[in-house]
């Protein structure tokens, strides 16, 4: 018979570990979980891949046998596709301050924006799109930014950076020679109705919610700009001269690699296939299907060798010029990641934002 000292003195039994769904053995069963998942997004990313290079006609054996003396290389252009690729990061990076700005955080300077803003995009060479969105909430918040207004801004940022992206990217679909343009119609009535869509009150009560889950409080004051009709055609407008320039980047690098093409045919092409890859969400960075549906597009240009060629050194060209300045600028960026709370920063695990425990979230 136990004693009162052996009651105060001997640890109370724990239960067994569990899943979230309360089965036992959780270590095991999310390891063998991830391992599962992981398993479907490679076969997912290699059949897709695999289907449009297929589809397009790739002969592998023309491809391995490609030279790259048999590219007509302009050097200048290809400088000058770097430095406008670089620009356009930028420019992606001073938009998502402005958007912060305008919910009622503070003024991000431009600099510290475009390191906060490449380091978070290390994220994106995951599989899901969470944890770029995350890692950005967690940089900001550093700079006295609210997890909420950071949240808003990083979902609200790449939603209407896609629809940018989109836009451009319908440009190839009218390209000269194309026989999609009714496609290419369609694609412009649905973004035309999403805008309009977007502009009705019932879209305002849609961002009010999506605030008032970011911020946690049933109750809260949202941003007035959230109530403004125009607050969505504004930032697509922002958001498509954004992706302008990033396909006159790639334009630039085909002219610089390729020869002659037009702007629709090329630059417009590059769009397009990122939105394809951006929708493929179990392929980390679109990684393959992003590089398929470029060779897809540019194949009309020549052969479907060189297009698949091309795609590649377009991904080795936008990944350099994005993480290897992300990279070096990381170690002071994630050096003491728990905010001080000075300038209305918040400490580690208060209010933590939605998503920030780094799960993949299919949006």
């Amino acid at each position: 018979m136990p004693t009162t000292s052996d009651a105060v003195t001997r640890p109370p039994p724990t239960a067994p570990p569990t899943t979230a769904d309360g089965e036992l053995g959780g270590s095991s069963t999310g390891r063998a979980g991830r391992t599962l998942r992981f398993v479907v997004q490679v076969v997912l990313t290699v059949g897709v891949t695999w289907f449009i290079i297929d589809r397009v006609g790739v002969d592998l054996e023309r491809l391995w046998s490609l030279e790259f003396g048999g590219w007509d290389v302009r050097w200048h252009w290809l400088v000058l596709s770097v430095l406008v690729l670089a620009l356009g990061y930028g420019i992606s990076a001073v938009l998502w301050g402005r958007m912060v700005r305008e919910l009622g955080g503070p003024r991000i300077p431009p600099a510290r924006a475009a390191r906060l803003f490449l380091v978070a995009n290390l994220g994106r060479y995951v599989p899901g799109k969470v944890l770029q969105l995350a890692g950005l909430t967690v940089l900001a918040a550093r700079e006295g930014v609210r997890p909420a207004v950071a949240a808003v801004a990083a979902v609200l940022g790449q939603g209407v950076a896609l629809l940018g992206a989109t836009l451009v990217g319908l440009g190839a679909f009218f390209a000269p020679g194309s026989e999609v343009r009714t496609w290419g119609w369609l694609g412009v009535g649905a973004v035309g109705l999403f805008l309009v869509l977007g502009s009705l009150p019932a879209a305002r009560r849609l961002l009010a919610t999506l605030w008032r889950r970011f911020s946690r409080e049933p109750d809260a004051t949202t941003p007035p700009v959230l109530a403004d009709p125009a607050f969505v055609w504004r930032w697509t407008v922002l958001y498509t001269v954004n992706w302008s320039i990033y396909a006159t980047a790639f334009w630039l690098l085909f002219l610089g690699l390729a020869g002659w093409a037009t702007f629709l045919q090329a630059g417009a092409a590059f769009a397009a296939a990122y939105v394809g890859g951006y929708l493929a969400l179990f392929a980390p960075a679109g990684a393959g299907v992003r590089e398929s549906l470029l060779t897809l597009f540019l194949a009309p240009l020549m052969t479907p060798e060189r297009a698949l060629a091309l795609a590649v050194v377009a991904r080795l060209w936008t990944t350099g010029v994005e993480v290897l300045p992300a990279f070096a600028m990381a170690p002071r960026t994630l050096r003491g990641l728990a905010p001080a709370t000075a300038h209305g920063g918040v400490r580690s695990g208060d209010h933590d934002p939605p998503g920030s425990t780094h799960r993949e979230d299919p949006s």
